[in-house]
């Protein structure tokens, strides 16, 4: 990867935002802009409404109306993030690679890993970052138990439960609801992504998918509760459940060891904060959770009846995704999440969808039907 100009000199990244919808506003802007060297340099909204908030909330930002006014001058710029709707990734992140620009792009990457292996062997071509935006690897819980599984305190991790699940009876319409196979709507592709991601990050590949996929609200177009199981191929199994329908919510983790399990309830903080409008800042306390939601380590009891021992939940860190991708333009770092990590995650979902839809168990790799693997 070649340095521009403010990579090679130190001077702050410049980064345009496409987007400024509930991703762009409350997660994406607030994060560049608290990450020291980057700043946020122009949001693409062709909206007025979205360009006041932006306005409102980022005084100096420059504004665009479409894609292609960034491309025209993207020697301007140094880092494009794609926070627009998930059918648009692919085609604009493409653009901003052929522009010669560094990418971040939103969860899901694509619809298809054929998709996000093709994107990923265009940045290698043109030495360019492509990074992808799984900020739920920074969440307070999963930090958590990343350091309990490094550290032995559960021994050999035999079933790992991860529920990412919400009460929403009520449809809030849009993309993300719709059913047409081009939005890449649905639970499967938005909750999913993350819980897999995860998955795949603590325990490695999978082997095997098995998943039920139902619409259950009325009115609804797209998976609104969805389950996915996984073998890893180091023989974990994973079981995930993300769901718009659950009355009753589960525990977000219940981790099951050889030595010991670890339960733990509640989200991570960090997102009720930026909505909230809480900004990190260098130096003071960031998604800090309080000592009644830690999870408990233990074994023989249920952590609802006082078994096992408090953990202190270590904080969140959605920070840390933004500064490594600075510290990769410039050269002195990893990209935090690549696209061909995406792409195994999407292996796992194009399997799941399958498994769902024709009520099989999916084995991977190269148990997918050739239209599975490259149609989008």
């Amino acid at each position: 990867m070649t340095p521009n100009a403010p990579a090679a000199s130190g001077a702050p990244l410049r980064v345009a935002l496409v987007g400024y919808g509930l991703a762009g506003s409350v997660f994406h802007a607030p994060l560049v802009s608290a990450t020291d060297g980057l700043v946020l340099d122009t949001v693409v909204t062709s909206n007025e409404e979205r360009r006041a908030e932006a306005r409102a909330a980022h005084p100096r930002v420059r504004f665009a109306a479409s894609p292609d006014e960034l491309w025209e001058r993207a020697d301007e710029l140094d880092l494009v993030v794609i926070a627009s709707p998930n059918k648009t990734h692919v085609p604009l992140a493409t653009a901003a690679l052929k522009a010669g620009l560094p990418v971040v792009v939103d969860k899901p990457i694509a619809g298809t890993a054929a998709e996000a292996r093709e994107l990923a062997a265009l940045a290698e071509e043109r030495g360019l970052l492509l990074s992808v935006f799984q900020n739920r690897r920074w969440d307070n819980d999963f930090r958590t138990l990343a350091a309990l599984i490094a550290d032995g305190e559960l021994g050999e991790v035999q079933r790992f439960e991860s529920r990412f699940e919400r009460w929403r009876p009520q449809l809030k319409g849009g993309w993300r609801e719709s059913g047409d196979p081009d939005e890449i709507g649905g639970l499967l592709y938005d909750l999913g992504s993350h819980v897999v991601d995860q998955a795949l990050v603590l325990f490695g590949p999978a082997v095997q998918v098995y998943a039920e996929s139902d619409v259950r609200r009325p009115g609804a177009a797209a998976d609104d509760d969805t389950f996915i199981a996984i073998t890893h191929e180091n023989g974990v199994r994973s079981h995930l459940y993300v769901s718009a329908t659950t009355a009753q919510l589960g525990p977000r983790f219940r981790v099951l060891g050889s030595a010991a399990g670890y339960v733990k309830y509640g989200l991570d903080p960090q997102e009720a904060a930026l909505r909230e409008g809480l900004r990190p800042v260098a130096g003071e306390p960031w998604g800090e959770e309080v000592e009644q939601m830690w999870g408990r380590v233990g074994s023989g009891e249920s952590a609802l009846t006082g078994g096992g021992t408090p953990v202190r939940t270590l904080p969140g860190d959605y920070p840390a995704y933004y500064a490594a991708v600075a510290a990769a333009i410039r050269g002195t770092g990893d990209n935090p999440v690549t696209a061909l990590q995406a792409a195994a995650a999407l292996d796992v979902l194009e399997a799941a969808r399958r498994s769902a839809r024709e009520g099989v168990t999916v084995t991977l790799p190269g148990d997918l039907p050739h239209e599975e693997q490259s149609a989008s």
